[in-house]
């Protein structure tokens, strides 16, 4: 089995992570620029609006690390900042956050990891404090339906860098689905996303962002 826990060591917090409501000022101007510059920021507005306008959503997902290893699931996700990924029946693991921590529980050794989602590269996605438009850069595209964003913030190294792929698809919120992303740690680990089979405006339980703690399943009576 894949050493998954290698995906989501500290402060990694997930390579993983939907899309979720980026708080972005409704006063935030874009500031004039030439026709071309323009239409670079009409694009970056693009995707944040796309974000912005997912409820919940749900999504298979391929998760891959660096050497090329891949595992698969079901991405679960609620506006704003919840967020859940079921493996595959033989991965016993499960990531969850719950809009504060993201959590990574190992049934294997029945450990639980929590950490803020604003230490991860995934806080583009989850922490309502990263703003996109301010950290976020267009990346050069091979063709004109696909809007590639990478967000960093120059202060804060140690939160990563994440790029996320977005493709038109008029069934999308904002016309936009969220592709695929690229997530790359403070430790230089490289975990690539993609979704497929994207469904939109589900009702999502609290429960689905809960877990079994298995620290105390494991417990000996005293």
């Amino acid at each position: 089995m894949i050493q998954l826990k290698h995906y989501f060591s500290k402060p990694f917090a997930v390579a993983l992570m939907g899309a979720v409501t980026l708080a972005v000022p409704a006063s935030l101007a874009v500031p004039t620029a030439p026709a071309a510059a323009q239409s670079q920021a009409d694009k970056l507005d693009r995707a944040v609006a796309a974000l912005r306008a997912i409820t919940t959503m749900r999504a298979d997902f391929t998760q891959t690390d660096r050497a090329g290893n891949a595992v698969a699931g079901v991405l679960t996700l609620r506006n704003p900042g919840r967020i859940r990924f079921e493996y595959e029946d033989d991965v016993n693991m499960l990531v969850v956050s719950d809009g504060r921590a993201l959590t990574l529980v190992d049934y294997d050794v029945n450990q639980v990891e929590r950490w803020p989602i604003r230490n991860s590269p995934l806080g583009a996605l989850l922490d309502p404090e990263r703003d996109m438009r301010r950290y976020g850069s267009l990346q050069p595209s091979s063709t004109n339906n696909v809007i590639s964003v990478e967000v960093r913030d120059p202060n804060r190294p140690e939160f990563g860098v994440i790029t996320l792929v977005f493709a038109e698809d008029s069934r999308a919120p904002g016309g936009l689905k969220l592709a695929s992303w690229v997530a790359l740690d403070a430790q230089n680990t490289r975990t690539t996303v993609r979704l497929r089979n994207h469904q939109y405006g589900m009702s999502v339980p609290n429960s689905a962002f809960t877990y079994r703690d298995p620290r105390r399943s494991s417990r000996r009576p005293g």
